[in-house]
């Protein structure tokens, strides 16, 4: 897949700037190019601390919840919290668990069946918790879209506080107390927490009335890091703070079954950063909820005894690794759908893809398809919903989207086909009647708006940049725009023309590719891919031939000639640092400036 690669040239005072924060010049071109302006933006995204966090107050009817909470404490009721299967889902609940623990508040986690009945609130939970007698119910990244069953909790008595982050939908729930940062109205000065960010939100509120220390307020960041990187939350703003200060506190965590997860996964003792959170640790909390049961995740994070944590850490890292083995099997199948649909098209499409891509994988684990949309997203950059059939006539489907398509207002003009529906600008979860799933293909796609452009990924470079002009210093002062993801992306620099000296390939399955390059001014460096060594090797060969490739990993003199994309990083062993680069992207540039 071809990419556009664009350099920003936005202006700025970046000299003048840089003494004044005490960072590199190449920093504040960075912090340009993400939308920081003002010089007091900037001095928050580089030393935002909790203090400069708004107050929980702000955000519509917290106060209401709090005093709620309060009169249900001094009442001695029974709380029901209701959460979700997923990671953000299961922190969220596990804060409030925690936290009603602390102001002596009676509470017990209830969670949905993933596959027997799908994502939020329902009637079986419910009855349930009131059969325990818990007359108050606490929904957490979820409960927006619930309507009907928060009426039902009205009718049979319970008061309803809902807490969540997801768009609001045609009506609002007719709760007690609604928490979401995305209501009508509301007055809070950032909306893009996750769940268990808005049940942080909620709780800070909580103990600041019960005058409870701050000091155990922070205590909760970490949950917060793990649960706003998995969810896939934008880093900037308030959740920048949120994840930075908790990643500062994992490390040193108390909590045992985290010791025990990162003990398991070789992490301990190291500085966790969010992708950590994204490829290691978020996966084996979701994994549980996708194909066990989410009770492994809740009973990890309450174990207290280190022996049992580690058994609990090795089975979530277990199911983990056959949740990866049947991703890679689905994605596959996702994969050679979407060549059969490009291979079979007409002479109009011309091999063309359809704008929006439906897909349906019957035999796949319901709970793994929005991973393997994700993946096709990836490698095509289109819009998907991978679908796969459930009960009778029906079918379940997830989406994930590209920046320049709004999939929730998409899936909204088609609200008739859905029997359950809900999500945001990037993601998707539905359940609809099969026989509709053409009726759907057919009516998002001659809405989509997209252009054959939007469908080209683009890679915007921060600057172009020789690799001679990187220092430990450059790169410390990059650190300083950590943590790295959707909304604060890693930067990327670029330089034209790379000699290849030499390719290695690591790993245990060889699928890391080590290359030693030497640019046009003689500096020379290792540079690493550490995903698609095979996409590399394709390239090669396709611009220069099998037999330069074959040259280039014997370590001979080759007529390779590469631009890279790259983030610079250092390499320590055995105590010596060595600078190196890390591959974003690659291509073919001539030396009159074109790019092949």
């Amino acid at each position: 897949m071809r990419e556009k690669w664009i350099v920003e040239t936005k202006k700025g005072d970046f000299d003048s700037l840089a003494r004044r924060l005490g960072v590199s010049p190449l920093v504040i071109r960075c912090m340009i190019n993400r939308g920081l302006e003002e010089e007091s933006d900037m001095r928050q995204y580089l030393q935002g601390t909790v203090a400069d966090l708004p107050d929980p107050l702000q955000m519509k009817d917290v106060d209401r919840a709090v005093q709620i909470l309060l009169q249900a404490k001094k009442q001695g009721w029974k709380a029901a919290i209701a959460s979700d299967f997923d990671c953000d889902g299961i922190f969220s609940g596990y804060l409030l668990w925690r936290a009603f623990g602390r102001i002596g508040l009676d509470s017990r986690i209830f969670t949905p069946d993933r596959v027997r009945e799908g994502y939020g609130l329902n009637e079986r939970i419910i009855d349930e918790a009131l059969e325990e007698g818990r007359s108050i119910l606490v929904t957490c990244d979820n409960g927006i879209a619930a309507n009907e069953q928060v009426a039902y909790a009205k009718e049979r008595g319970m008061t309803v506080i809902v807490t969540d982050h997801h768009e609001v939908q045609e009506e609002m729930p007719l709760a007690d107390a609604v928490v979401d940062p995305k209501q009508e109205g509301e007055t809070y000065p950032f909306d893009g927490l996750c769940g268990a960010g808005v049940a942080y939100k909620l709780i800070c509120a909580l103990y600041d009335i019960c005058g409870i220390p701050p000091a155990e307020k922070e205590e909760f960041l970490e949950y917060v890091a793990i649960a706003t990187v998995a969810d896939v939350m934008e880093l900037r703003g308030e959740n920048r703070i949120l994840v930075r200060e908790g990643l500062r506190r994992l490390s040193g965590t108390a909590n045992c079954g985290l010791q025990a997860l990162m003990e398991v996964q070789g992490l301990q003792g190291r500085q966790i950063t969010a992708g950590h959170i994204g490829f290691i640790l978020g996966p084996c909390f979701n994994a549980a909820g996708r194909i066990a049961t989410v009770k492994e995740s809740f009973d990890l994070l309450m174990e207290e005894d280190p022996e049992t944590a580690l058994e609990r850490a090795e089975q979530l890292k277990k199911i983990n690794e056959e949740r990866k083995q049947m991703t890679e099997e689905g994605a596959d199948k996702a994969y050679r759908l979407v060549e059969e649909r490009r291979e079979g098209g007409t002479e109009e499409t011309d091999g063309k893809l359809p704008d929006i891509l439906i897909l349906l994988l019957p035999d796949t684990h319901e709970s793994l398809v929005g991973i393997i949309a994700g993946r096709v997203k990836e490698r095509y950059h289109h819009p998907v919903i991978v679908f796969t059939r459930t009960e009778e006539g029906l079918v379940k489907g997830s989406g994930r989207s590209i920046d320049s398509y709004h999939m929730f207002r998409g899936l909204m003009k088609c609200r008739d086909l859905m029997v359950r529906f809900g999500g945001h600008k990037m993601a998707a979860g539905m359940t609809l009647r099969e026989r509709d799933l053409s009726e759907l293909e057919r009516r998002l796609n001659e809405e989509s708006g997209l252009t054959e452009e939007d469908f080209c990924p683009v890679v915007h470079i921060d600057a172009p940049m020789p690799v001679g002009y990187v220092t430990e210093q450059l790169i410390r002062d990059l650190s300083r725009m950590e943590p790295f993801g959707v909304g604060n992306p890693k930067p990327v620099f670029a330089e034209q023309h790379f000699q290849i000296l030499a390719g290695y390939r690591l790993g245990r399955e060889k699928n890391v590719l080590k290359l030693r390059v030497k640019n046009d001014r003689g500096n020379t460096c290792d540079a690493m891919l550490f995903r698609g060594a095979e996409d590399f090797d394709r390239f090669v060969v396709r611009e220069w031939g099998e037999t330069e490739l074959k040259r280039m990993y014997e370590g001979k003199e080759n007529y390779l000639d590469v631009a890279f994309t790259y983030y610079p990083s250092v390499n320590e062993y055995q105590g010596i640092k060595r600078i190196q680069i890390q591959i974003v992207g690659y291509c073919r540039i001539s030396r009159k400036g074109r790019k092949d």
